[in-house]
């Protein structure tokens, strides 16, 4: 199970979501506490997510025709040179939100060619028997790294500033590129003539579209992830307006959801295997929606704690499930562009709820908002459960790997 392209794939991967989420939350808090605005809010996360959408479409077709060592490699160098180029311009005192903005949308692109080669080329170093466990165990280690992650993102910001977390991100990205050139390049063997990128993202859509399983999630994602924007973007909001500013709270905030998430991979890498893909999502999806909505009616900071870290148990459950469920499914020669389409329904629900959400968290309650999408949430996940339960999953045929 544990074989050296297994272990250099996690090393490497882990290494870069550290980074990136060390500067993904200093960057959140850093807008947060100058600003307190939902619409500054909602303008971030919108850099980070559509040219992450807009580009996942060629980048799903491009995981299904190149090599997915090389793309992720690529992107995640493109990645590390927007963020230097950042820290320079700060370090040189044109300190700016438009410049953390553009250079946001710079990442996004990076991470939207990156994340269906890094979904799609797993399968090719784990055979399907240890695909839930191997998961399992990217989510804990994940989950550990986003654990620290807030703390160290809330103590560089606090003690040497915003720049020193976009050289951190520098440095672990180039780590990662480094230790992911051992792993053996792989490509999917591509059969009949060559079609133009657009005639393959319709072959993508269409088979997606026509695979009930997949239809049937993709539909089940775009109302979820909708609904888990409150949640997932006005947060640090809410704490912020509600029981204080401070770093520490802010940092405690993701450090106790984190916690909770690791603790959900480690149930995961034990346990091994999940027979019912479907119901672990369905419940996941309840689970998050009776926590968000317990949140709104948190009456103190300790109680809210404690919700958001039982909340973040669900995460391993539903990211597992999903992934892994897709990589059964789906034929290997689509399935970059299969999770190019997830992501980008998935993806496009967010920005689409924070241009609702953000300005009315500037002049609704977000505790509020918070128990309306918790519960709609929970009823989302239980129609799913229902509604997908009869469907069969039926196992893709294996396509063969040509060696580069």
């Amino acid at each position: 199970m544990f074989t050296k392209r297994v272990v250099l794939f996690l090393l490497s991967q882990n290494l870069s979501i550290f980074g990136s989420s060390v500067v993904g939350f200093a960057i959140i808090w850093y807008i947060t506490l100058e600003t307190s605005s939902g619409i500054f809010l909602m303008l971030a996360t919108l850099a980070q997510m559509v040219p992450h959408l807009l580009i996942s479409f060629y980048g799903g077709v491009w995981a299904d025709r190149h090599s997915r060592k090389m793309l992720i490699m690529l992107s995640d160098s493109f990645i590390a040179v927007a963020t230097l180029a950042l820290a320079v311009i700060f370090s040189l005192g044109w300190e700016s939100i438009g410049a953390i903005l553009a250079v946001s949308v710079i990442r996004s692109i990076g991470s939207g060619i990156q994340s269906p080669a890094v979904n799609a080329i797993i399968p090719q170093l784990v055979s399907d028997e240890h695909l839930v466990r191997i998961q399992g165990i990217n989510q804990s280690f994940h989950s550990a790294l986003l654990l620290l992650s807030p703390a160290v993102g809330g103590m560089m910001l606090g003690l040497f500033g915003l720049v020193s977390t976009f050289y951190l991100d520098v440095v672990t990205a180039t780590l990662a590129v480094l230790i992911f050139s051992f792993i053996k390049g792989s490509k999917p063997k591509r059969s009949g003539q060559t079609h133009s990128v657009v005639s393959d993202i319709k072959v993508g859509i269409s088979y997606t579209l026509s695979h009930p399983v997949l239809r049937n999630l993709l539909i089940c994602y775009g109302f979820s992830f909708f609904l888990i924007t409150p949640a997932a973007i006005l947060t640090p909001l809410l704490v912020e307006r509600t029981f204080g500013g401070e770093v520490w709270r802010l940092t405690l905030n993701e450090m106790v959801w984190t916690g909770g998430a690791l603790l959900g991979g480690v149930l995961v890498s034990l346990k091994g295997r999940i027979r019912n893909k479907v119901r672990a999502i369905a419940i996941s999806l309840a689970g998050f929606g009776i926590c968000f909505a317990l949140l709104g009616v948190a009456p103190s900071f300790i109680p809210y704690l404690i919700i958001m870290g039982l909340g973040g148990i669900f995460v391993p459950f539903l990211n597992t499930a999903e992934i892994v469920m897709i990589q059964e499914t789906t034929d290997e020669d689509k399935l970059g562009r299969v999770f190019s389409m997830v992501q980008i329904l998935s993806g496009s629900a967010m920005p689409l709820g924070i241009l609702i959400f953000g300005p009315l968290a500037d002049r609704v309650s977000i505790q509020l908002l918070l128990v309306i999408s918790g519960t709609l949430l929970a009823a989302v996940g239980l129609i799913y459960g229902r509604t997908a339960s009869k469907q069969q999953v039926v196992k893709k045929s294996k396509v063969p790997i040509q060696g580069q």
